[in-house]
């Protein structure tokens, strides 16, 4: 959308940015409120609305408030913050975003704490305000060393500094997100990551422009129309619906089951880590069932299954048992997992309560797996058959 004259305006720009940005959020609902993929009851309308004002945020942070010249890491996902489950988030998770300048160089250090696995990977940006389609680099815990005081330190930049030969992301011309990874066993009671980001170039002046404003808040919009545009993900049909859907990463499966697991390519779109391996899946139960997923997982630094709304978000660590990860999942002598999966939290040692949803999604993400995993099998019980020795292989 070209610029409308404000001519009463001092930011003539600005003014009518915000004029769009507004119209744009009073059209947004109409992704999950009409059409193919409207929401069927109240729960999903409100789940939308609550994803509206999360994105928003985001888009705020990430496109109208950053200064790659003074970077900052913001929250992205937070196990404990309810505006910031979005995106195929998950209990275990602390992701953190900073906002980087391709022509600049950065220092980033930090302290691993109770982290599991921590990564930072840069994403480009096709386009002001697109979605990432490309991952510029990515530096994992198992690419820094540890010093003396236990802390690490990574650089980023146009081109290798002479002095430093450490670990390095070369900036493309592209280059615009660092977005942070950091998974906990016991996301209550772990202490994340502790990330810092400098630039070490002069930062100049602080752009106060009418352009610029304006620019970010264009961007904010068109980052928002492109991610409900994805959700809500149209929730897979049970067998004995008229027909199957498709979930996610447009995998197609019937409900109560879950697609054939991949790696990540280097080509994405969003923010995917190209150091794991995923398998979506869906729900659909009623109040006396429950669905019994068993899994091999390979050989890997972490894996976790956790549950979704339709808009890919899941719940807060504190509000429920809505995912099991490698730490704490009571492993067969066979190498299985299996977790049981209903309403509520049932008497299993791998048990998941989908908080009251009836239906919704599954995500199952490994990171630096050795291999690909075999597909999860699947099979929904009656409550009253769920003990601690049962397998949905059975």
């Amino acid at each position: 959308m070209t610029d409308s004259p404000a001519p009463d305006s001092p930011a003539p720009a600005s003014t009518a940015a915000w004029g769009e940005l507004v119209a744009g959020l009073a059209e947004l609902d109409t992704a999950f409120l009409s059409g193919d993929r409207a929401v069927p009851d109240e729960a999903g309308a409100v789940a939308g609305y609550r994803m509206l004002a999360t994105l928003l945020g985001v888009a705020v942070d990430t496109y109208v408030f950053s200064d790659p010249a003074r970077p900052q890491f913001l929250e992205a996902v937070a196990p404990h913050r309810r505006d910031r489950r979005w995106g195929g988030d998950n209990t275990d998770a602390h992701y953190l975003l900073a906002v980087v300048d391709p022509k600049r160089q950065y220092r980033v250090t930090g302290r691993p704490n109770d982290s599991v696995y921590f990564s930072l990977t840069v994403y480009n940006q096709p386009a002001p305000g697109a979605w990432s389609d490309r991952v510029v680099g990515v530096v994992n815990d198992a690419d820094l060393d540890l010093d003396e005081d236990g802390g690490f330190e990574l650089r980023m930049g146009p081109s290798r500094p002479a002095d430093w030969s450490g670990p390095f992301i070369e900036l493309t011309g592209d280059a615009f997100a660092a977005l942070t990874r950091d998974y906990q066993g016991d996301p209550l009671a772990g202490r994340p990551v502790e990330w810092r980001i400098e630039a070490l170039d002069e930062p100049g002046p602080v752009d106060r422009s009418d352009a610029d404003l304006a620019a970010g808040l264009r961007s904010a919009l068109g980052w928002l129309r492109t991610m409900f545009a994805i959700v809500p993900t149209p929730l897979a049909q049970r067998a004995d619906d008229d027909a199957a859907g498709a979930l996610g990463h447009q995998t197609a499966h019937a409900a109560n089951e879950f697609a054939e697991p991949y790696r990540v390519p280097d080509l994405v779109f969003g923010w995917s880590a190209t150091d794991a391996c995923y398998a979506f899946g869906s729900f659909a139960l009623a109040d006396d069932e429950a669905l019994v997923v068993t899994f091999t997982p390979p050989a890997c630094r972490f894996w976790n299954l956790t549950v979704w709304n339709e808009f890919m978000a899941g719940s807060n660590a504190a509000d429920g048992r809505t995912s099991v990860n490698l730490p704490t999942a009571r492993v067969a002598e066979d190498g299985t997992v299996t977790a049981v999966i209903a309403h509520d939290l049932l008497d299993h040692p791998n048990a998941i309560t989908t908080l009251g949803l009836a239906r919704g999604n599954l995500a199952l993400r490994f990171f630096l797996a050795d291999e690909v995993p075999a597909r999860p099998a699947t099979r929904v019980v009656a409550r009253a058959e769920v003990g601690p020795d049962v397998r949905a292989d059975r």
